[in-house]
């Protein structure tokens, strides 16, 4: 699709996410509908089970009864050259002066607000890296002094570790105050009781699109093959819990109990026109993490928070851009030993910070350990989340006449049970 010169026949608010430019995956339901796949296009969702029924979605390596199956697994599995089939196909359908869904534009394009939206992939496993520096600057500087913020490893490779892939769920998902063992610096002994410093952390999450065998490498080069497309992520964090958890091993109990995305899968295509060049490396990495072209993108991020019954208020405005490591360096070194691929598989960016505080992608960070209070609009201050508050997401860019975004990840923090 030539994106400078797409028009569609649809009318699209000009502030839209879903432009034709985006057309990003997501699994839906209505009253009348079952589970199936669908892009969102404007103010609607476009069904492509029932144009695949009508014989709309047509092609080699093409199976028609994926975009009824409950995730969007079986479709990414059929490789990039069906993604980039599919996706042209839907553009052509939609592209001004293209009449071939008159017929079934009453049945094909159902209204975003009748529907409900589901987990859009299986997510057989997750890695979440820690790829932003100032984010890992930032954190190293509370925890071990200036001195000794950024750990030795940590300017030679991608630091990550294996979270829970069953407690990832889609945006609208209530997530309820975790319990675990705390304990104070002047404590002799731990504590059992719910999180006192509930916290969110503002991420990109890319979804892997073609599988790999073990002991087989993908290289910086092979990397974008893999990737089907991206979320927003939210991985909640109870700080407290982690602090007293995290060593040796790493995250545990403070992460593994819930992370949110958003339930849009923005294809990789779709962000070709925010491609950059990527952060100056130093020092040198090694062969295996060396790139060729631009792999990292311009898309601000924001995040706000909303009180029970209150007004939204942004707390954080950051950018996909702000990351030491970009995804093909991600990919080449979490399979360089040899770790398979599976369709589905999600990998989370990490806290995404900026320089500036105000973009400041966790609440650990904007209040500083809890020293510096976040005002917001309705007067009230929050060092760490309340419970009932409702944290909020979003990413999308523009440029030269094209604008994609990724809807939004919402989630609410209700009290512990």
């Amino acid at each position: 699709m030539d994106g400078n010169a797409l028009k569609s026949w649809l009318e699209i608010p000009g502030n839209s996410d879903f432009t034709i430019h985006n057309l990003p995956y997501g699994i839906f339901r209505s009253r009348d509908r079952t589970p199936r796949a669908g892009v969102a296009i404007g103010d609607y969702v476009l069904d492509l089970a029932l144009l695949a029924k009508e014989g709309l979605l047509k092609g080699p390596g093409m199976d028609a009864a994926v975009f009824s199956d409950r995730y969007l697994n079986n479709f990414m599995a059929l490789g990039k050259p069906v993604w980039q089939a599919v996706r042209h196909r839907i553009g052509e359908l939609l592209t001004e002066g293209n009449t071939e869904l008159k017929a079934y534009k009453e049945e094909a394009l159902v209204p975003r607000d009748s529907v409900e939206m589901l987990m859009p992939v299986h997510v057989g496993n997750y890695t979440d890296f820690y790829s932003s520096e100032e984010h890992a600057t930032n954190v190293g500087k509370m925890f071990r002094g200036p001195e000794n913020a950024l750990m030795p490893n940590w300017k030679h490779l991608p630091v990550a570790y294996h979270g829970r892939a069953s407690s990832i769920v889609v945006s609208g998902t209530d997530i309820i105050r975790p319990k675990g063992q705390t304990k104070a610096p002047d404590a002799p002994a731990p504590s059992f009781g719910p999180s006192k410093r509930m916290d969110f952390e503002l991420e990109v999450a890319f979804v892997i699109g073609k599988s790999t065998q073990m002991g087989e490498r993908i290289s910086t080069d092979e990397a974008e093959d893999h990737i089907f497309g991206f979320v927003l992520f939210n991985d909640w964090s109870a700080r407290d819990i982690q602090a007293w958890e995290y060593q040796p091993l790493g995250p545990f109990l403070g992460k593994n109990f819930a992370s949110s995305i958003s339930p849009w899968v923005v294809p990789l295509e779709a962000l070709e026109p925010f491609r950059i060049p990527g952060r100056a490396q130093y020092p040198e990495v090694l062969p295996y993490l060396k790139y060729k072209g631009h792999h990292s993108f311009d898309i601000p991020l924001e995040v706000a928070i909303t009180p029970d019954n209150g007004e939204e208020t942004v707390v954080c405005r950051s950018n996909f851009k702000n990351l030491y490591w970009n995804i093909c360096q991600q990919l080449a070194h979490h399979t360089v030993n040899g770790c398979n691929l599976e369709v589905g598989d999600m990998m989370a960016s990490g806290t995404i910070s900026g320089q500036a505080p105000d973009s400041f992608g966790s609440l650990l960070e904007l209040s500083w350990g809890g020293k510096n209070a976040v005002k917001l609009k309705d007067g009230s201050e929050r060092r760490f989340l309340e419970d009932n508050d409702s944290v909020i997401m979003r990413g999308g860019a523009e440029k030269g006449g094209i604008r994609i975004g990724f809807g939004e990840v919402r989630g609410k923090l209700l009290p512990a049970n």
